[in-house]
C-alpha cells in the first residue's frame, strides 16, 4: 500500500461548488438479473489493487451465494480518478448504491446530498474502531473495516549506541528530548537524521503533519464550531508548530528531497523514518528484531496521529437501500475484517478481527500499531470544509518547508478556509 492510499481528495474540492440535482433520481443498478434478483451495483478505488480487489471480490461472492434477492457487482477505479468519477456521477444521478470514499471527505458528501444515513445494525458500528465510522450531522454515514496509523521507526541498537533512550507509549520523547536525539544522531554521521516523507503531496500533509500541530496546541479549524480557522491554524501555538516544522529542514535533520516509501530507514540512510502501517511488515522482513515502533513525541500536548481512512457508504440515489444495508452488514464479519487487515497491512477495525489477525493480536509483531490508533489518533475536522481546509493546510506547510514567514503562511491559510465556509452559510453549523 502506497503512503498516498491512506487518503485522496484531489478532485473532492469540487464538491462545494456543485448543485446537486440528480441524487434524488434513481441510480446505478437500478434493474434485476434473470432470476429476479435486484441488482446493486458498487464502485470502489482499488482498481490496481489486487489483494484489496481479492477479498472484495471473495465478500461479494459469499453474499451472492448467501441469499436470492440481491446480485452485488462491482466496477473499480484507479484511486487517482475515483473522487472525479463520483463527482461526475453524483451531478448526473447515476450514483451506484454502494461506494467507498475516504474517511476525511465523507461530510461533504453527506452535506452535497450524496449520500444517505448509513443505517446498519448499531452492534457493528459500536464494535468499530472510532476512526472507523463516520459522522456528519449527528448521523452515521460511513464505516470502514479497518483504518492505518503513523509511527516512528528506529533501530534499537541505533538507539542504544548512541545513549538514546527508547520512549515507550506512557512515555514518549518531550520536545526537548526530541530535539537532542535529532542532533544526537546528526552528530552521529546521519546527513539526514530523520525521513517524514516530505517528499510526498496531496492529503498526506494534514494526515502526517497536522497531528504535529495539534500536539503543540493548534488544530486546523476551531471544532467547537467548525465556523473558523482563526486563532487555531494562526495562533501562538500554530506559529509555534509552524517554526519547528521549518527548522526541521533549515537544519538539516529533515529533507523533501528523498524517495516515497521507507527504503531510506531500510537502508540505513537515516536513522529514524516517520511512517506508516502499511510499510511496517516490509521494515520487519528487512530488519527483524532491531527494528523499534515508536510513538511520535510529545510536543506540549500529548503524542497525536492522524485517524480516519478508507470507508463505506449508501448512496442518496441507491434503487434498493434494504439491500445495501444487508451486504454491508453481511460484510462486516470479523473473518473478511481480518484478512482485508494480513492482506492489506492496516489495523483491523474490530478487537476480535485484530486477536484472530496473525500481525495485530495481542502477540502480534505489529500490535503497537493498534495501540497507537486507539490512544492517539485524531480525525480530521468532520466538516464539509475539509477539502478546503486540506488543499490550504498543504500549501501553508509547503511554503512554510521552503522558507516562506511562518505567521504570514498561515494567515494566509486561515483566511482562505474561512472565506470558503462563509461563502457556504457556513456548511449548516450555526
Amino acid at each position: 500500500m502506497k503512503r498516498t492510499s491512506v487518503s485522496t481528495l484531489a478532485a473532492a474540492g469540487l464538491v462545494g461548488v456543485l448543485a446537486l440535482s440528480g441524487c434524488g433520481q434513481a441510480g446505478q443498478g437500478d434493474s434485476t438479473t434473470e432470476d429476479g434478483r435486484t441488482t446493486l451495483t458498487m464502485w470502489t478505488h482499488s482498481a490496481g489493487n489486487p489483494a484489496e480487489l481479492e477479498v472484495y471480490e471473495k465478500i461479494i461472492s459469499d453474499f451472492n451465494a448467501s441469499q436470492d434477492d440481491y446480485e452485488v457487482v462491482h466496477e473499480s477505479f484507479p484511486q487517482g480518478a475515483y473522487n472525479d468519477a463520483i463527482v461526475a456521477a453524483a451531478a448526473s444521478g447515476d450514483l451506484p448504491c454502494l461506494l467507498d470514499l475516504d474517511g476525511p471527505i465523507m461530510p461533504n458528501w453527506a452535506w452535497a446530498g450524496y449520500l444517505q444515513p448509513l443505517g446498519i445494525s448499531a452492534d457493528i458500528t459500536d464494535s468499530l474502531l472510532p476512526t472507523a465510522v463516520g459522522r456528519w450531522d449527528d448521523e452515521i454515514y460511513s464505516a470502514g473495516y479497518w483504518d492505518a496509523a503513523l509511527s516512528i521507526f528506529a533501530r534499537q541498537s541505533v538507539l542504544d549506541a548512541n545513549g538514546i533512550r527508547i520512549p515507550t507509549l506512557d512515555e514518549p520523547w518531550t520536545a526537548a528530548e526530541f530535539a537532542d536525539v535529532l542532533s544526537t544522531l546528526k552528530a552521529a554521521g546521519y546527513e539526514t537524521p530523520i525521513d517524514i516523507g516530505a517528499e510526498d503531496t496531496g492529503e498526506w500533509w494534514p494526515y502526517a503533519y497536522s497531528p504535529f500541530l495539534q500536539s503543540f496546541g493548534g488544530d486546523l479549524i476551531d471544532r467547537s464550531t467548525m465556523l473558523s480557522a482563526d486563532g487555531v491554524l494562526n495562533g501562538d501555538d500554530a506559529v509555534a508548530w509552524g517554526t519547528w516544522f521549518q527548522n526541521l529542514f533549515a537544519d538539516g535533520y529533515a529533507s523533501n528531497t528523498g524517495t516515497i516509501g521507507n527504503q531510506e530507514f531500510v537502508d540505513d540512510e537515516v536513522a529514524l523514518s516517520y511512517t506508516g502501517v502499511w510499510n511496517a511488515l516490509a521494515s520487519v522482513d528487512a530488519i527483524g528484531d532491531d527494528l523499534l515502533i515508536l510513538p511520535p513525541p510529545d510536543l506540549g500536548n500529548g503524542p497525536k496521529i492522524g485517524g480516519g481512512s478508507w470507508q463505506w457508504a449508501i448512496s442518496s440515489s441507491c434503487n434498493d437501500a434494504d439491500g445495501a444495508r444487508a451486504y454491508l452488514e453481511f460484510s462486516f464479519q470479523d473473518e473478511y475484517i481480518t484478512e482485508f487487515a494480513d492482506k492489506q497491512i492496516v489495523i483491523p477495525a474490530t478487537d476480535a478481527a485484530a486477536q484472530a489477525s496473525e500481525y495485530f493480536g495481542d502477540d502480534g509483531v505489529l500490535r503497537p500499531f493498534v495501540e497507537l490508533s486507539e490512544k492517539f489518533a485524531v480525525l480530521r475536522p468532520e466538516t464539509p470544509a475539509y477539502a478546503v481546509i486540506s488543499s490550504a493546510f498543504e500549501t501553508a506547510a509547503k511554503d512554510i518547508m521552503n522558507g516562506a514567514d511562518v505567521s504570514a503562511a498561515l494567515d494566509q491559510a486561515t483566511t482562505e478556509i474561512d472565506a470558503n465556509i462563509a461563502s457556504n452559510d457556513g456548511y449548516g453549523f450555526q
